[in-house]
């Protein structure tokens, strides 16, 4: 399983991020536009989500529950600092799906209790992006994490998140990860769509 977080680079535009993941094969996106305000992130996310239908992907968007609610996206991603899972999912009902970030087993084990669908775990390393969270996982932390999880017999999907590279996944799917969420590292490539490929194929073969 491999989820896009779209981006905004000199190069790419929220939508072109998105369009370049989806032309790559990637099947599930979030919109994640942090400090912009409801009225700036509805016309991209109208725009995102009719690109995520051509292509029948999951279409995600982060932290905004009532916009999701109002636009009838797929479902909300939720960090540390946002709505609590519990109260996302008593205003979404049950047939959205919601997201948690995780650092610790502690968080994944409270997202779990409060019906999250799956779990952000990260950062594997030091990443602009995700600056607020500590500490940095690794490959052990994912393990001890896994491991506890399983441990507790929490069968939820765990996604590894944060400055992840097309070199890095192999390990990190050995460690009982589900899926990878990727955001800078596709867009950095000379060519993202060939990359994305790539990245899917590495994923598939695992």
């Amino acid at each position: 399983m491999i989820q896009f977080i779209s981006h905004y680079s000199e190069r790419y535009s929220y939508l072109d991020s998105i369009q370049l993941a989806l032309e790559g094969g990637c099947r599930w996106i979030q919109l994640r536009m942090k400090d912009a305000t409801d009225d700036e992130v509805r016309p991209i996310a109208i725009k995102a989500q009719q690109l995520c239908r051509q292509y029948h992907a999951t279409f995600i968007i982060d932290d905004r529950v009532a916009l999701v609610r109002e636009l009838g996206a797929d479902g909300v991603h939720l960090g540390k600092n946002d709505m609590p899972i519990r109260e996302a999912r008593q205003i979404l009902g049950p047939d959205y799906i919601i997201g948690g970030t995780a650092n610790t087993f502690e968080d994944a084990k409270a997202h779990y209790e409060a019906s999250a669908d799956y779990i952000g775990c990260g950062p594997f390393r030091f990443t602009t992006t995700k600056q607020k969270l500590a500490p940095v996982l690794g490959l052990d932390g994912y393990r001890q994490i896994i491991q506890q999880m399983r441990a507790a017999n929490i069968t939820i999907p765990v996604v590894a998140i944060g400055g992840i590279t097309k070199d890095d996944i192999p390990a990190i799917l050995q460690t009982g990860i589900t899926g990878i969420a990727l955001s800078g590292t596709v867009l950095r490539a000379d060519d993202p769509i060939a990359e994305m490929k790539h990245i899917i194929n590495i994923i598939n073969h695992e």
